[in-house]
């Protein structure tokens, strides 16, 4: 059984999503540095594997509170599935860091940056929207204008996703010309997967989006 009972004092599953929703914005952060600096690649990797540590640890407490919990202030299965997306956020900022440590990958495109600036922005509105959750009524609008701008940054990102692909064919291209087309291949190959990885937890972030609007339709 659910109850949306504003006058609850328990609002421990807000305050979880609430901290989880801070570990993925600092991790989006820390990925926009390394995307504009992939030197200091290796000396974050300790901050982003922290934040996942404490991410995971987080998502185990919210399953452990709702496995304790005979009324919910929102659906069971609504909870568990914003946790585990939360957690799921963190695990995919750290594993395109990897991939940038693994792959040795250098110097990406002119406009990758993009990408990750509208990460930051998505996860910060994401941080905005778990603040006022608690409270779904009295916030209903804020809360919808950070999922909206959540999702027209996803569909922005698209756009950059795909004009950095298209550069990165170019400067292949182009590299292929002045230094062997083996050595151009392997730089698109390195940079296309990580852009996958970052378009992915941009995609990621309208997921969880969706899953607050999701909330306030329900109980606003």
């Amino acid at each position: 059984m659910s109850v949306f009972n504003f006058a609850r004092k328990d609002t421990e599953f807000f305050d979880l999503f609430l901290e989880n929703a801070k570990f993925f914005h600092l991790g989006a952060v820390l990925l926009d540095d390394v995307i504009k600096d992939p030197n200091q690649a290796l000396e974050r990797i300790e901050d982003i594997l922290g934040l996942e540590s404490a991410a995971d640890a987080v998502n185990e407490k919210i399953i452990n509170k709702l496995n304790l919990s005979f009324i919910t202030p929102i659906d069971r299965e609504d909870i568990f599935a914003i946790a585990n997306e939360l957690d799921k956020g963190v695990d995919m900022l750290q594993g395109a860091l990897q991939r940038i440590i693994m792959y040795h990958a250098g110097h990406s495109t002119k406009r990758s940056h993009a990408l990750t600036k509208l990460l930051v922005e998505s996860t910060d509105e994401l941080v905005k929207a778990f603040k006022l959750l608690v409270d779904v009524k009295k916030n209903q609008r804020e809360i919808l204008d950070s999922v909206h701008k959540v999702s027209d940054n996803e569909s922005r990102g698209d756009l950059i996703y795909r004009a950095d692909i298209g550069i990165l064919f170019d400067e292949a291209a182009e590299a292929a010309r002045e230094h062997g087309a083996s050595r151009a291949v392997i730089h698109l190959i390195k940079w296309k997967d990580i852009l996958e990885d970052v378009e992915e937890a941009l995609d990621h972030t309208k997921r969880v989006g969706d899953m607050i609007r999701g909330v306030v339709m329900k109980y606003a």
